[in-house]
């Protein structure tokens, strides 16, 4: 019986991409991974008390199994795949080994039932919109993606939405191919080893009652949600503006409010949106505009003139903005220190942004959140609140957004 337990031991060396667990790098060599090979060790069996073998075993000397496998085809494999995470289809079961390991910081299966139940799960509980950004080799037997997947807990009655961004390693058993682990690293905490505590609080604190408008906003995409700011992508939209006297004031915004309200020239009312944008371009913070978004549909050529010659129409065309969000009465005070944490923490992670900031003002009657955009040449990675934005154009050398290493891909 010894001799068949070590037979099927050594016939199936358990593959070097399935036991990694760090996040990859731009150049990851998996066997660092690994512990040193062990030393060779000697196994005495006795057969009927009377014989004694010595079996010199060492896994140096062992081949490496032929890979059976083609990196390219399993990448252009999980960019279709993927995308049916939580559809009816479904993902494709037979690219995953029946002992696939998964790990996220608060969840843990270690068979392909298991893994299919995780993603039921997710899928009946919390409706999950999943966003796949790039797929990549990082290793011999290892490919990583990143992502973003936004959840509303639909078993509250106020059904929060919950925010994750980060990157999952996929481990590939070289002897056939499958998938056979698949550990996920999120960016908004620094504990991802499995059970985090600190995961469980982020899943906990997104789980809090808010209330917003239920007006139309400029579309974005979340790129990156970090523990103290978010990146995210806007889609170009157009904004009513004329000058304003800080970022806290309120200054024009008769003026702009009254061009929706029909003070233009064809007297047409324009629904209202939200947020209220007040932005500065100077690193004083000191020359402001006020803003109105107007309705996604709307082009600048169709949309009637200002009756003031101080209320100008405008297109801003999107771009990258790395955003902190925060609730409560935007002083000026209040405003200007939130620019100043917001533009440490991104430069602190490799973005550098350029001058002032953009301060979006939700107003609702049961809570008010605004949140701060600062504009920026972002070289880093990286809503309903007071948020300060740091903006930079799409990067002109990826269009998509495809990029794979935002620090290196961000750009004005």
């Amino acid at each position: 019986m010894a001799t068949s337990n070590l037979s099927h031991q050594t016939a199936r060396p358990f593959p070097t991409a399935c036991v990694s667990s760090r996040p990859p790098s731009a150049a990851v060599n998996l066997r660092r991974h690994l512990p040193p090979p062990p030393k060779p060790r000697k196994l005495t069996l006795k057969t009927n008390n009377r014989s004694k073998w010595a079996i010199q075993l060492s896994l140096v000397e062992q081949s490496p199994p032929k890979s059976t496998f083609n990196m390219q085809q399993l990448v252009g494999f999980l960019y279709d795949d993927l995308t049916h995470l939580f559809d009816d289809q479904g993902i494709d079961q037979t690219a995953y080994d029946e002992r696939v390991f998964f790990r996220d910081p608060i969840t843990k299966h270690d068979t392909l039932s298991g893994y299919l139940f995780n993603i039921a799960l997710l899928k009946n509980l919390f409706r999950p919109q999943f966003q796949l950004h790039w797929v990549k080799p990082t290793g011999p037997y290892e490919i990583t993606t990143r992502w973003t997947m936004v959840m509303k807990f639909v078993l509250l009655p106020w059904k929060p939405e919950l925010i994750f961004t980060g990157t999952s390693v996929m481990g590939i058993n070289p002897e056939n191919g499958k998938f056979c682990s698949h550990v996920d690293f999120w960016d908004s905490i620094e504990k991802n080893e499995y059970f985090s505590f600190e995961g469980l609080l982020d899943v906990i604190k997104q789980l809090r009652i808010y209330k917003t408008p239920e007006l139309e906003s400029p579309k974005y995409q979340i790129l990156k949600r970090t523990e103290n700011y978010e990146v995210r992508q806007y889609n170009p939209f157009i904004v009513v503006e004329t000058n304003g006297d800080k970022l806290s004031g309120s200054t024009g915004f008769n003026d702009v409010a009254g061009y929706i309200f029909g003070k233009n020239s064809t007297t047409e009312k324009i629904p209202m949106t939200t947020p209220v944008f007040t932005e500065t371009n100077d690193a004083d913070l000191s020359k402001v505009s006020i803003q109105i978004v107007l309705p996604l549909d709307k082009e600048t050529e169709s949309l009637p003139n200002p009756n003031q010659e101080t209320v100008r129409l405008r297109k801003v065309e999107g771009g990258i903005a790395a955003v902190m969000k925060f609730s409560g009465k935007p002083t000026e005070d209040t405003v200007r220190e939130k620019e100043k944490t917001l533009r440490a923490n991104i430069i602190k992670d490799g973005l550098k942004p350029q001058s002032g900031c953009l301060l979006a003002r939700y107003n609702d009657p049961g809570r008010t959140w605004t949140f701060i955009m600062t504009t920026g040449s972002a070289h880093g990675s990286c809503q309903d609140s007071n948020v300060i934005e740091y903006r930079s154009n799409r990067n002109k050398h990826d269009p998509k957004g495809t990029c794979k290493d935002p620090r290196t891909c961000w750009t004005t």
